[in-house]
């Protein structure tokens, strides 16, 4: 659906978001917050359901993702990537106002200020109105760090990561154990599991390819970090 190029994955801190249509959803990034967080708006086109991947702060600008006229899309649900404070400042206040489901792994949901609704577990699926989201649980960057992958069966992959993966490496870990376990889990569930065209949606900065990041494993690996 989208023009080759139109959409790059780039936000600015504070600034405009970005929207990607494919042919079943559209996805919005927007930065928000003091520690240029990522929160994803992913819409489906024949419902209007709505999910929101880290309500990570910003309240207010979050809500104007959805807009205010009668056709703006229901949000029915908010997934939280991992227990960082960064990534749910604006989670009561998104889901007071709006009444959805909240969801997160169960390593991660005592630290988060609302009880998830749903706790959910690697290999689990998650609505997007027509869409589906598959829960990929990645050990490291905190007990319960999950991703989100949307196959779309017109295109690529669409993998959103949290703090686990980013252009240049994975997520940060406070012991060698939690690196290797994290290390372990992206290449055996993400890279391994995924082609190249996988785009993926970082919970800070920019958006890569695993294509563009696969060359580095060793290299990631063997720096520790």
């Amino acid at each position: 659906m989208e023009p080759q190029g139109q959409y790059t994955g780039h936000v600015e801190p504070g600034g405009a978001a970005a929207r990607r249509e494919l042919d079943a959803l559209t996805i919005t990034k927007i930065s928000v917050g003091p520690m240029d967080n990522n929160a994803y708006l992913l819409v489906c086109r024949h419902t209007g359901d709505a999910l929101l991947i880290d309500a990570a702060n910003d309240s207010e600008r979050l809500a104007d993702l959805l807009g205010h006229d009668d056709q703006r899309p229901r949000l029915r649900t908010i997934v939280t990537t991992h227990q960082h404070a960064d990534h749910w400042q604006a989670l009561g206040a998104v889901a007071g106002q709006t009444g959805c489901f909240t969801l997160a792994h169960p390593a991660d949901a005592e630290a988060l200020p609302v009880p998830p609704d749903r706790l959910v577990e690697h290999g689990d699926t998650i609505d997007v109105g027509e869409s589906q989201l598959s829960v990929i649980h990645l050990r490291g960057h905190t007990p319960g760090s999950i991703a989100l992958l949307y196959r779309d069966p017109n295109g690529h992959p669409h993998l959103f990561t949290g703090d686990s993966l980013f252009p240049g490496g994975v997520g940060k870990t406070t012991s060698p154990e939690n690196f290797r376990s994290l290390i372990d889990d992206v290449q055996n569930r993400i890279f391994a599991e995924l082609p190249d065209d996988t785009w993926f949606y970082p919970g800070h900065g920019d958006d890569s390819t695993l294509g563009e990041e696969r060359p580095k494993l060793a290299e990631w690996r063997e720096r520790g970090w």
